[in-house]
């Protein structure tokens, strides 16, 4: 310790050894050794053990290899379930590596945060026309926060205190929805048929396509939700709805989802984009922020053109309204995310969107058919889905999925574990727009050698 920091002034602390003696003074210690002396002394400056020193080039190369070995990006992958690789168009990358858009927090002095609350505004209005919804705000956390979110906002609506989530829907979304609920003090309630809504439900949270990949037909819930009193959520996939009716024209109250897979290569978990629109009644009552766009008043006698300004309309955080009055606690949003988002959408516009949105639903139902057609696998029917399908096997889901990784091939999510009758040993694979012609290829050799009564594995 005492080597370390009594030295030469560290480089990203320029701290004088003088400077230190007075900060030590005024604290009344006598120097760093006795500042840090609560910590155990193995723990205080601990040897590591590195390798020589390398020059720039040595570094890269190291670093380059290094990288090779992530096998996520070379191999063969069929996982989706909330996670996809989408074919992103190269502007996104080029635009939100601009040094004006390297932070990802939302503006504490908006009035100069002109580009940056643009941007928010922008993609509030991307986001509006993709849900058909009349509001959006600028982002939160991910789609499983964003959803929990609507359902207390359906709970102040309403001002019930149960929730009901339609199955099937992504596990990860009912464990925040359940955590949020838990210290609300509500109760949640999954459902299989809308049969078992009632009165006492302040919402009905529904995934759109749905966890097991299938299209759901989201106006008879609507219906049935409405028929009770409750808000119909939509946890709607953005890229799917290039292709899908959009879910405000279908009923819904409120419209969440996730943004990432637009803005770029999926990230190991993190970092999200949690999508939130709703419809305008529900204005004042949504989480994190709004923004909104106005022109400077003039003089009757100013001839120049009015000067547009963006403002942040709505902050709805505890900590700049009265805590009793406050919607939620989230401040940050995922700008920069929201960005990539947003510019991925504009690059491809509309008719993009929806062949891109095409390319997907027709190269995954092309490769479950070659499945299907193989001896001893089968693809579950369960009405009109979208870029994900569930595979049985002569195997048990876990054993195949290990087989498959023998061979260099990521299987699908193993979904063996859930009530569905129709998943059984299952699992679910993904196929996308972003996934090459060479690795169907390379799964389907893979499955029919497992299948066959030859192979040594």
């Amino acid at each position: 310790m005492s080597a370390s920091l009594s030295g030469s002034p560290h480089p990203y602390i320029p701290a004088t050894e003088a400077d230190r003696a007075r900060m030590l003074e005024r604290i009344g210690v006598a120097d760093l050794d006795s500042l840090f002396a609560d910590l155990p002394a193995a723990f205080r400056d601990p040897a590591i053990d590195l390798p020589p020193a390398l020059a720039e080039p040595e570094l890269i190369a190291l670093l380059a290899e290094r990288a090779a070995e992530n096998a996520a990006t070379t191999r063969p992958s069929f996982l989706g379930a909330g996670a996809y690789r989408r074919s992103v168009p190269s502007i996104v990358s080029h635009l939100v590596s601009r040094s004006e858009f390297s932070t990802a927090y939302t503006p504490y002095q908006p009035e100069i945060s002109q580009g940056t609350l643009q941007s928010g505004f922008e993609f509030q209005s991307v986001v509006c026309e993709l849900t058909g919804m009349d509001v959006a705000n600028v982002g939160l956390y991910d789609v499983a926060s964003a959803t929990a979110e609507a359902c207390l906002l359906a709970v102040r609506h309403t001002k019930r205190r149960a929730l009901a989530l339609f199955e099937p829907i992504h596990p990860g979304t009912v464990d925040v929805v359940k955590t949020y609920a838990r210290g609300a003090g509500l109760r949640v309630d999954i459902l299989t048929s809308v049969d078992a809504l009632s009165d006492e439900h302040a919402c009905l949270v529904v995934q759109q396509p749905d966890f097991l990949g299938a299209i759901q037909d989201l106006e008879p819930l609507a219906d049935a939700a409405h028929d009770q009193g409750a808000l119909l959520v939509a946890a709607a996939d953005p890229f799917a709805l290039g292709l899908l009716r959009p879910p405000g024209d279908a009923g819904a109250d409120i419209v969440t989802g996730e943004g990432r897979d637009l803005a770029g290569a999926p990230a190991f978990g993190g970092p999200s984009l949690g999508l939130f629109a709703a419809r305008s009644p529900y204005l004042r009552q949504m989480p994190g922020r709004i923004v909104g766009r106005t022109k400077e008043l003039q003089s009757p006698d100013d001839a120049r053109e009015p000067r547009t300004g963006y403002v942040l309309t709505l902050q709805a955080r505890e900590q700049f309204i009265r805590r009793e009055r406050a919607t939620s606690n989230v401040s940050t949003a995922q700008a920069l995310i929201a960005l990539g988002f947003t510019i991925a959408v504009q690059a491809l516009g509309p008719s993009g969107l929806r062949e891109s949105a095409q390319l997907c639903y027709q190269r995954a139902h092309d490769a479950a058919k070659r499945i299907a057609a193989l001896d001893g696998y089968e693809v579950p029917e369960r009405g009109p889905w979208f870029q994900e399908f569930l595979v049985r096997g002569p195997l048990p889901a876990a054993e195949l999925a290990s087989r498959l990784a023998a061979r260099s091939i990521t299987a699908g999510f193993d979904v063996s574990d859930r009530s569905e009758p129709e998943t059984g040993e299952a699992l679910l694979f993904c196929v996308t727009e972003a996934t090459p012609d060479a690795h169907v290829d390379t799964l389907v050799e893979a499955l029919t050698a497992i299948g066959d009564d030859g192979d040594e594995e």
